[in-house]
């Protein structure tokens, strides 16, 4: 029985049911957000959502079944703790209030496709070991932006209130800055000041008009070389070497598996030697057993 599910639950063609079914909980999730659909084919999404679940469920039980007399094993994979966690959500009892935790779930189980697709794990898997060096990128990035918000609150404030009014409103225009999203315009209030740009129908807010065209110039410009040109990058080279490793890391697990898989099949090839020569064996025995007995009937 043991030997039955994990041979199921190896097959190619049971993995590419299951992401099949993926698909299809994702497009019935999808359809479930237009109302007059909902409305129509209640009954039939309904059916649809209740299939999708316990062929779910099946799938848990035949990995569970697939490790013999260590079921525990089964939660040693991430992601298998993350296909029985969405499993096990969706059949939380839940009320009115929660109802939304359930879409949660629903939505969810469109991540499964991750699992079912190895290149989108190698994917995940590099995202996840860059977690930690991006983790500092990140605080290098902060450290450029605080410097950055401060300075341009103490010297572009007064001229232009709406972006760098404060410290909180400056970093927000900086993050605006270092996406390349409209940044030429706040360069160019602080070059020719509140008065002559930027400011058409804020004329209130404009009360200190301050061209600062050398300043200007060499404050973004150099924003945007150290943060955009150089930190941003950072995170990109970060996420190359988590996919170099990744990509590594699975080619040894392949490597492992088949192995693994070699080593299988020499000692099922043993056994069926073993069991062939027992066979073989017993065989002679019978034989020499009936010789004896009519080598005694002839005399």
């Amino acid at each position: 029985m043991v030997d039955t599910l994990r041979r199921i639950a190896n097959s190619s063609a049971f993995q590419n049911f299951i992401t099949l079914v993926i698909l299809l909980a994702g497009v019935v999730v999808g359809v479930e957000t237009y109302p007059d659909l909902v409305a129509t084919h209640h009954g039939a999404l309904h059916l649809a959502d209740q299939v999708i679940l316990w062929i779910f469920v099946a799938e848990v039980i035949i990995k569970i079944g697939a490790e013999g007399s260590k079921p525990w094993r089964y939660f040693a994979d991430p992601w298998n703790v993350f296909d029985f966690a969405i499993v096990a959500i969706c059949f939380m009892p839940v009320d009115a209030q929660f109802v939304t935790v359930l879409r949660l779930a629903r939505v969810l189980r469109v991540l499964k496709l991750v699992r079912a697709l190895p290149e989108l794990q190698v994917l995940v898997g590099a995202l996840l070991k860059s977690i930690p060096s991006m983790g500092y990128v990140t605080l290098l990035l902060m450290l450029l932006f605080y410097l950055y918000a401060v300075t341009a609150t103490f010297i572009f404030g007064a001229n232009d209130p709406v972006h760098f009014g404060n410290l909180q409103i400056s970093m927000l225009s900086l993050f605006r800055v270092v996406t390349l999203e409209g940044w030429t315009e706040l360069l160019y209030i602080q070059m020719y000041g509140c008065a002559d740009y930027g400011y058409d129908g804020m004329e209130a807010l404009c009360t200190a008009s301050a061209p600062m065209p050398l300043f200007a110039s060499a404050y973004f410009i150099s924003f945007i070389l150290i943060g955009t040109m150089v930190i941003l990058n950072l995170f990109v080279g970060v996420i190359m070497s988590g996919m170099a490793d990744a990509q590594k890391e699975a080619e040894d697990e392949q490597r492992r598996a088949a192995r693994g898989q070699g080593e299988a099949t020499i000692h099922d090839e043993l056994h069926e030697l073993h069991q062939q020569l027992s066979d073989i064996q017993e065989q002679i025995g019978r034989i020499r057993r009936l010789a004896e007995a009519s080598r005694r009937a002839t005399k």
